[in-house]
C-alpha cells in the first residue's frame, strides 16, 4: 500500500510537470496495469471502501486509484498513463454534469471510455438515492444543527444532505466511505458496481 501511494505522489507530481521518471519506475516495480481516475478523494475513499468490503486489494492486482483534483484535469492524466504514456489501462467515475470534459479528455489521449461510468449528480447523490433519506440520516447525525437553518428550509431531504456532505473540508471524504460501508450487497449503486467489477 505505501508504494501504491509513493506511485499515486509521482504521478500526482507528473501532472504538476515535475519528471515522469519516477511514476515510470514505480509503475513497473509495482506491476501497475490500471490507473482508476476519480475526480476528488472522497470518490476515492469510497471505491477503495468498497473494494475492501468486497475483499480485494486493489494495490496488490496492480490498480492505482488516483484522485485527480477535478474533472478538467482528466485529459493530463489519460495522456500521463494511458496509451500516449505510461500504457495503462483507464478507468474511473465520473459525474454526469462533467461528462463532456472526460469525453474530451480521453478522445485527445486516445484513450477508451469504456472503462468510465457516469453518476447521475455525483456519487454522494448515488449513495443517498441507494441507501434513501431516512438511512442517510442515522449514519449523518451531526446534519440536525445544518437542517435547521434558515436556507435550508423548505428544501427537499435529499438535497439537504447533498448539501452538508459538501460543506465542510473532509466531510464527503468521512461519510462517502461509511455510506459505502452501511450498503447491503445488493444496494451498490450501478456506478460504483460496474467500476469495481471492471477492474
Amino acid at each position: 500500500m505505501a508504494d501504491m501511494c509513493a506511485f499515486r505522489d509521482a504521478v500526482s507530481g507528473w501532472a504538476g510537470g515535475g519528471p515522469g521518471g519516477p511514476a515510470s519506475d514505480l509503475a513497473v516495480r509495482l506491476g501497475v496495469r490500471t490507473a482508476v481516475l476519480l475526480e476528488g478523494p472522497s470518490d476515492h475513499a469510497a471505491v477503495e471502501a468498497l473494494a475492501e468490503r468486497r475483499g480485494r486489494d486493489l494495490a496488490a492486482e496492480g490498480v492505482c486509484v488516483l484522485p485527480m483534483g477535478g474533472a478538467m484535469c482528466v485529459g493530463r492524466y489519460a495522456g500521463l498513463l494511458g496509451p500516449p504514456g505510461l500504457g495503462l489501462r483507464l478507468a474511473g467515475l465520473c459525474d454526469e454534469g462533467e461528462q463532456r470534459f472526460y469525453e474530451r479528455g480521453l478522445a485527445r489521449a486516445r484513450a477508451p471510455y469504456a472503462g468510465f461510468f457516469v453518476c447521475v449528480t455525483d456519487l454522494e447523490d448515488e449513495l443517498i438515492r441507494t441507501l434513501g433519506t431516512a438511512r442517510t440520516e442515522e449514519i449523518v447525525r451531526a446534519w440536525q444543527t445544518f437542517r435547521r437553518q434558515p436556507a435550508q428550509h423548505g428544501r427537499p431531504r435529499h438535497q439537504q444532505l447533498r448539501r452538508f456532505l459538501g460543506t465542510k473540508k473532509g466531510r464527503k471524504i468521512r461519510y462517502g466511505r461509511l455510506l459505502v460501508e452501511a450498503l447491503g450487497p445488493e444496494q451498490v449503486p450501478a456506478p460504483l458496481d460496474g467500476l469495481l467489477l471492471s477492474l
